[in-house]
């Protein structure tokens, strides 16, 4: 099924980002000393950025951003961890799914706070979207997100025709 031969690609592992702490500024709370989630979503994608570009070893474009999903409020003392990684390379777009957690140190507690889905193109010097190298996964999870980021993209796709 995972036909991909190691001189064609790149593995997940190399460009994935583990524990990324996030820090968050007075800024960035409400009055109710709750976090943002626009602020939040903005620190990932420059997360998911990164991770997108180290892949490809280029520059990168955000071409769009899918099921996002906020699943609990991000308190002021929260300590934010971030996972990201790339899911699927598809010649020309490149998927990026990051994870956000909150620990709470006082209650050694976690809870999910965000996910979400980040497309990219690869671009070189000129802007133009060039080929990425495919993305080779590994691990049984890693196999798992690649074959799912498929059905993202069929639903993309569908999307696009409307």
């Amino acid at each position: 099924m995972f036909i991909i031969q190691k001189g064609e690609g790149k593995p997940i592992s190399e460009t994935a980002l583990e524990n990324i702490k996030i820090d968050v500024f007075n800024a960035n709370i409400s009055p109710d000393n709750v976090i943002f989630g626009g602020c939040i979503l903005n620190l990932v994608n420059d997360l998911a950025h990164k991770v997108a570009k180290n892949h490809c070893e280029t520059k990168c474009l955000t071409i769009g951003i899918d099921f996002i999903r906020y699943y609990s409020l991000i308190k002021k003392d929260d300590i934010l961890l971030a996972f990201a990684s790339v899911n699927r390379v598809w010649d020309k777009i490149i998927e990026v799914g990051v994870k956000v957690i909150a620990e709470d140190f006082r209650l050694l507690d976690q809870k999910k706070i965000l996910s979400a889905y980040f497309t990219f193109h690869s671009i070189d010097d000129s802007n133009n979207v060039i080929k990425i190298k495919t993305a080779i996964p590994e691990t049984k999870q890693q196999k798992i997100r690649y074959m799912e980021a498929n059905k993202r993209k069929v639903i993309r796709e569908k999307k696009s025709k409307l």
